[in-house]
């Protein structure tokens, strides 16, 4: 409806509000940050995000269907006020991603180096350098990757199971260890070189 030739402001009508076009639109600060957008702008169905398996969808509804929600749960200045606001949950929103994937990218470097600076490491490193085919076929220097796996320790007993690339001049592969610690002693119960491009693994345990 219109009022002296202005669009009239509906928001905050509920289900009676009319809904300009230029309002209905993907909302990504809706899509991104979901529940919390949800509480900011009064539209609390964005709360089924704690139900199992509505979670999976919903953040897919609301960013198809959160714009026209918003306009008709919360009374906006404007159009134009509107758009500004969500215009911030979005900027908001990529910064959030952002930084949480700045988080689990900083969260795997820094388990991977607490890993290499473990004994299960060194001692899969030195059975490594100690075995002189493995040597033949990388050819050193040898240059090793992030380490990947799990080491787990209760006082003196304890449980590796962590694997690391390789690359020596000739030729590059993974290390895999299995190893298990016994009165503070580690000890490797299978250690074994995979070369690139070879199906048979160099046991470095003989």
């Amino acid at each position: 409806m219109q009022q002296g030739g202005k669009l009239e402001n509906t928001s905050g009508q509920g289900k009676a509000a009319v809904v300009p076009p230029e309002v209905d639109r993907w909302n990504w600060g809706a899509f991104l940050l979901n529940w919390i957008w949800g509480i900011g702008n009064n539209t609390f169905i964005a709360l089924l995000m704690f139900v199992p398996f509505a979670n999976f969808v919903m953040p897919f509804v609301l960013g198809a269907k959160g714009s026209s929600w918003a306009w008709r749960n919360k009374r906006w200045d404007s159009i134009e006020h509107f758009k500004r606001v969500q215009r911030k949950w979005t900027v908001w929103s990529f910064i959030g991603v952002a930084l949480f994937i700045a988080l689990l990218v900083g969260l795997f470097f820094f388990i991977s180096t607490m890993l290499k600076n473990s004994d299960a490491y060194q001692l899969a490193y030195s059975r490594l350098q100690a075995n002189p085919q493995a040597m033949a076929v990388l050819a050193p220097p040898i240059k090793t990757g992030m380490v990947q796996g799990n080491i787990h320790t209760s006082g003196p007993s304890g449980k590796a199971d962590i694997s690391f690339s390789v690359e020596g001049q000739k030729a590059k592969g993974v290390v895999y260890l299995d190893a298990t610690k016994d009165m503070g002693q580690w000890k490797a119960n299978r250690i074994e070189l995979e070369i690139e491009g070879r199906p048979d693994r160099i046991d470095l345990n003989r």
